[in-house]
């Protein structure tokens, strides 16, 4: 008998512990302060890339109260003045970022049928410019002080003779000179290599 008393106490007890433990699952699993976590304010930046620019600055203008700052994405092409139809190929902020409205979007955009450089800000065609002014001019013959001995300008070879020197046989020839025979402006021995009378002939 004692036993069964004992038994009847225990379930009774048990009835009474499930009564709170209800009661402390209401406060716990309330989720009212959670909900104020998402500011309503704050949007997601949407994709742009690959978009018009009149059909991203419309989707941009439902979050932002700020004008859309657009660009060319090469660094040698100017952006048109009516670039509506210009294409998006960089996006600031990233798709997917916060967007308040105050935030400041920037696009950088190609013209039609263009393609988009890998990086903002690069350049559409290689710098040719510097090449081109880069044509080597023809070198002009370099001259050396008069000689007074002009008596003596036969018996040196022609070295003497001529206030005209080239420094090679290229250089010679680069000015038009080239051969150049024994008393010629420009003939001097070191440049006779067969010693024939006649300077840079090969």
């Amino acid at each position: 008998m004692a036993a069964l008393v004992g038994a009847v106490v225990l379930l009774g007890s048990g009835c009474e512990d499930a009564a709170p433990k209800k009661g402390a699952d209401k406060p716990a699993g309330a989720t009212t302060p959670a909900a104020p976590a998402a500011s309503p304010s704050t949007a997601a930046m949407p994709t742009l890339v690959g978009q018009k620019f009149t059909d991203a600055e419309a989707a941009v203008k439902k979050l932002v109260s700020r004008a859309v700052e657009a660009r060319s994405a090469y660094s040698d092409v100017p952006l048109a003045a009516d670039h509506a139809a210009w294409a998006v190929c960089f996006q600031t902020p990233a798709a997917g970022s916060p967007l308040e409205p105050s935030s400041a979007v920037e696009l950088s955009l190609v013209a039609p049928g263009k393609p988009c450089p890998d990086k903002a800000g690069a350049a559409l065609a290689p710098s040719t410019a510097p090449a081109a002014s880069r044509t080597p001019a023809p070198p002009k013959p370099k001259t050396s002080p008069p000689t007074d001995g002009g008596s003596t300008g036969g018996d040196g070879g022609g070295s003497g003779a001529s206030s005209v020197y080239f420094k090679s046989c290229a250089e010679a020839k680069a000015a038009g000179a080239a051969p150049m025979r024994r008393g010629q402006p420009g003939y001097r021995d070191a440049l006779d290599r067969d010693k024939d009378g006649i300077a840079c002939d090969k």
